[in-house]
């Protein structure tokens, strides 16, 4: 974006990021505040920038749930930016070739402006998308996680020294691994998630709280020997890639691959500038990136995002699936392979056509049915606490509280019981949550207050309690 941005209007640009030294973000902030910067790149916390005269805000990619802070301060960048535009008197354009349901119900209703754009950059034409039904692959024989459609094409690629994105939204080597004799399974001991094994370090990582072990050799259970790595990740796709194409050129990118500074642009750059064959990765390699030599995307796993426990699955598969078939042929004609155990859903479909509208119009009607957002706001009490009965404990009495205030404020909040987070441990803390569904107004958010301030009179002395309004992670 930086680059892009540079070639057009020169050297009147800051960048703001959190991969910046404090120095240079104190150099930058000062080029803004003095007037010396024009435009203003960066990410979600850009949009607090000193910037003096603003006239218009662009928010690209609109879709993308990194918008929201999910740590303290807990903010929505979308949310402050309208603020912004609305004290300002400036126009607000929100930018995305697969729009967030809310922010496209929000054109529908006439709330917004809604601007098309009919054709792709340059006037090239849309990829030609396959599906690959994995089930069939297994039954006739082919075991492995590259589809004999996968295989010929990337072969076809090679030969004609074109470049092939590889997209799988999972990192490392093996998802989990486990005793083949007695079910053994290695977890986290601050987390209840299983841990990741990777390769290139022979250890075995939690990807919520970085613990890190040793590898596994023998059952702790049962003193097996007989263990087995299970699922896929970006290196185990590498390492397949490298047996199958000898020759082939490859490059991974995801949170493993970029940890040093600029190493993301210096993976990016080597893909475009060294025509390297393969580059593999996770959503990284998804969003914005142009590669004119691109002409093949493979979705390695497209149903990873589908069966998370989240009513935007389906809006999240469709978002990436489109976006990364977005990456072949922009100049040349591109293809696009996605592999899945589920090619009759409808998610799936639409993403075959590409054709946003066709699944916005049958995802809004779930939505309206099961009364998720747009048609309502969702409210999320996360208590966690390092004691396991007290997180229980003062859940269940949040609950109580908020069912009595309820009552003495007059106001309609469907609230469920209080559970069980879906990963129930996450550092060394236990967690449970309270949803609740509402249409937000000014008495539901003095109700919230209310009832935290009741909660905190009761003085549980090891438990945290976070009220998210339509948060990111229902998890």
């Amino acid at each position: 974006m930086v680059d892009r941005f540079l070639a057009r209007f020169g050297d009147c640009i800051a960048v703001l990021h959190s991969k910046l030294s404090v120095g240079e973000r104190y150099d930058e902030w000062q080029k803004i505040k003095e007037n010396k910067a024009k435009i203003v790149i960066g990410a979600r916390s850009a949009i607090f920038a000193p910037v003096e005269n603003l006239g218009i805000i662009i928010i690209d990619e609109e879709h993308d749930s990194s918008y929201k802070s999910e740590m303290s301060p807990r903010y929505s960048a979308k949310e402050i930016a309208n603020f912004m535009a609305k004290q300002n008197n400036i126009p607000l354009v929100l930018g995305s070739a697969t729009p967030s349901i809310n922010t496209f119900a929000k054109a529908k209703r006439g709330k917004i402006e809604l601007i098309t754009l009919t054709k792709r950059a340059n006037k090239s034409s849309l990829p030609d998308v396959n599906i690959v039904d994995l089930r069939q692959e297994l039954a006739n024989g082919n075991r492995s996680i590259i589809s004999n459609k996968l295989y010929d094409e990337i072969e076809k690629n090679l030969k004609n020294k074109e470049q092939t994105i590889l997209f799988l939204n999972r990192r490392g080597f093996s998802t989990f691994v486990m005793c083949r004799d007695c079910g053994y399974t290695v977890k986290c001991k601050r987390c209840n998630i299983n841990l990741t094994y990777h390769e290139y370090s022979n250890t075995l990582k939690c990807h919520y709280c970085g613990y890190e072990t040793k590898n596994l050799h023998i059952c702790p259970s049962c003193k097996s020997k007989n263990i087995k790595y299970f699922g896929t990740g970006t290196e185990k796709l590498e390492n397949e890639i490298k047996k199958l194409f000898p020759t082939a050129t490859t490059i991974r990118m995801d949170i493993d691959t970029v940890t040093k500074k600029n190493s993301h642009e210096e993976i990016l750059n080597k893909f475009k500038n060294e025509n390297i064959d393969i580059l593999i990765g996770t959503q990284m390699v998804v969003k914005g990136h142009h590669f004119p030599n691109v002409t093949l995307v493979g979705v390695i796993a497209a149903d990873s995002s589908l069966n998370i426990e989240d009513y935007r699955a389906n809006e999240r598969t469709f978002d990436i699936l489109t976006q990364v078939a977005g990456r072949a042929g922009r100049e040349k004609e591109g293809r696009v392979i996605i592999q899945t155990y589920n090619p009759e859903n409808f998610v799936i479909e639409c993403a075959k056509k590409q054709d946003y509208d066709d699944f916005y119009n049958t995802e809004i009607e779930l939505r309206r049915q099961l009364k998720y957002p747009p048609f309502c706001d969702i409210i999320m009490f996360g208590v966690s606490s390092s004691n396991k009965q007290e997180v229980e404990l003062a859940s269940k009495k949040l609950h109580s509280i908020l069912e009595k205030n309820c009552k003495n404020y007059n106001v309609r909040l469907d609230i469920y019981r209080p559970v069980a987070s879906p990963i129930s441990k996450i550092k060394n803390k236990y967690r449970w949550r309270i949803i609740a569904k509402c249409n937000l107004s000014n008495t539901i958010v003095n109700l919230v207050n209310a009832t935290l301030e009741e909660y905190y009179k009761l003085k549980f002395r090891n438990t945290r309690i976070i009220a998210d309004i339509n948060p990111n992670n229902m998890n």
